[in-house]
């Protein structure tokens, strides 16, 4: 099958599109023809090998975490989807590669594609969407009337999150640039800060829960705007000892992770405020959780632009640019 593969871990690299054996077909797994994929900044940084360390990948790698496609085949104990199923998901981070023309994917991560999304649509949501899912209701347990500022709220995941929040009751502030005002208040934000000539430190206080998706500087910032007891999650690091933990990383690996998130740790602690670092993983209950709610008009997506399969390169690079609103998505047929 076609795909694009990462080589080697370099910072600019191209993707190189070549030949890759069929995924294999396990006995829980389903078979997927991808109809579309969406570009994440995740993308970017494990082919820059920002992620080597914890995500040990073999390469070359086929990248690619977002899917929607045809069931073409199921595995022998498969009970919950048939071939012909439109679906979509977000593969687990051992078995990521829908930069291509067919994935494996267990069938546990898989969802129904909702039926009022096109396939590109669809694969813009699931690792966007189970991120703020799992950031806001798992994570933060976000209550009705409180308050959660969501950085970088024209992004990828803030523009779902926002939707999320607003559904749970909570009041919304975001951080974007005055272009996108409009787009992050249709979205449901309540609170707007300009991040290019306001300092949202200074504007907002007593909040429940920042989510963080953006360098240290704006994670210690945050710190000030948080009440005691409040959370800070973050997506983008440093990540922490429980992270290592859950991901099974060995001894030297947890003391390196603990040394790399030791200053916000103490800091937060200072501020009375507790911090963890968040990476997604994937769900298809909880994904099909998510399709009931775009399938009621409670969280719709956002697409920027869409690339054929033959530009995935140039995809990326857009994405890597960090203007996107919303998502990147590449079709394939």
């Amino acid at each position: 099958m076609k795909a694009f593969l990462v080589d080697r871990y370099a910072k600019g690299a191209v993707l190189r599109f070549g030949e890759s054996p069929e995924p294999e077909l396990r006995e829980t797994d389903v078979m997927v023809q991808i109809h579309a994929a969406s570009v994440n900044v995740l993308d970017a940084k494990i082919k820059d090998g920002e992620f080597k360390l914890i995500l040990p990948y073999r390469l070359p790698l086929i990248l690619g975490n977002d899917v929607s496609g045809i069931v073409v085949r199921v595995g022998s104990k498969v009970s919950r989807f048939k071939p012909g199923d439109e679906v979509y998901a977000r593969p687990r981070q051992d078995r990521i590669g829908t930069f291509a023309e067919f994935i494996a994917m267990n069938e546990a991560d898989v969802a129904i594609k909702p039926n009022n999304l096109t396939m590109e649509e669809a694969a813009s949501i699931p690792l966007v969407a189970l991120t703020a899912w799992q950031v806001l209701v798992e994570r933060a347990n976000l209550q009705k009337g409180q308050k959660v500022l969501i950085h970088a709220g024209s992004g990828g995941v803030g523009t779902i999150a926002i939707q999320l929040a607003k559904h749970l009751g909570a009041l919304v502030a975001t951080t974007t640039s005055t272009s996108n005002f409009d787009l992050v208040k249709s979205l449901g934000a309540d609170v707007v800060i300009d991040y290019k000539t306001q300092n949202f430190e200074e504007v907002l206080k007593d909040y429940d829960v920042v989510v963080n998706s953006l360098g240290t500087d704006t994670l210690e910032k945050s710190l000030r705007v948080l009440k005691p007891g409040g959370k800070l999650i973050s997506i983008s690091g440093p990540p922490d000892p429980a992270f290592a933990k859950q991901n099974s990383s060995g001894w030297l690996l947890q003391q390196v992770v603990r040394l790399l998130s030791f200053g916000i740790r103490r800091k937060s602690k200072r501020h009375q405020v507790s911090y963890s670092f968040l990476f997604m993983t994937a769900d298809g209950e909880q994904l099909a959780k998510i399709t009931a709610l775009i399938e009621a008009g409670v969280i719709r997506p956002v697409v920027d632009r869409i690339f054929s399969f033959a530009k995935t390169n140039e995809a990326l690079t857009y994405v890597e640019t960090g203007r996107a609103k919303g998502k990147v998505v590449i079709a394939m047929r």
